[in-house]
């Protein structure tokens, strides 16, 4: 009988570097500002109200409707309050954080199987997929 997927040596890898993620005191730091991000009903509302607000905005450009200064003027300020709002605020920037830890991690295992061997730092810092050309491969 063929192994399942859970029983490779990849799928168990994979969750003991997930393991290792959730353990991370910079990843738990981020999680509780995320957790009290979703605690905080106000700030989920004022959230919810200005994402609300920016695609109503976004869905009148797409049907090339022209914005008002004053529909601008109100989502600004909506915008604006919901940055002074500190557990918004910090929701905001952990889930930018989170956002560069997982592109950090795909980049990593793109290149690893990209290139067929573990990356150097030079691999990741160049816009370059491997082929060492740059740009053969339409990247």
């Amino acid at each position: 009988m063929a192994p399942t997927i859970e029983d490779t040596p990849i799928i168990r890898k994979t969750r003991e570097l997930c393991q290792t993620i959730l353990a991370e005191p910079s990843v738990q730091a981020i999680r509780q500002r995320i957790d009290t991000f979703m605690a905080d009903e106000s700030a989920r509302s004022q959230y919810d109200s200005l994402v609300t607000k920016g695609q109503a905005l976004q869905q009148k450009q797409q049907m090339s409707q022209a914005l008002s200064g004053e529909e601008i003027s109100d989502f600004e300020q909506h915008r604006e309050s919901l940055l002074k709002n500190p557990v918004a605020r910090a929701f905001l920037d952990a889930q930018q954080e989170l956002h560069e830890v997982r592109e950090s991690i795909q980049k990593y295992v793109s290149k690893t199987l990209e290139l067929g061997r573990l990356p150097s730092d030079e691999d990741l810092d160049s816009g370059c997929c491997g082929d060492h050309t740059c740009g053969s491969c339409g990247h």
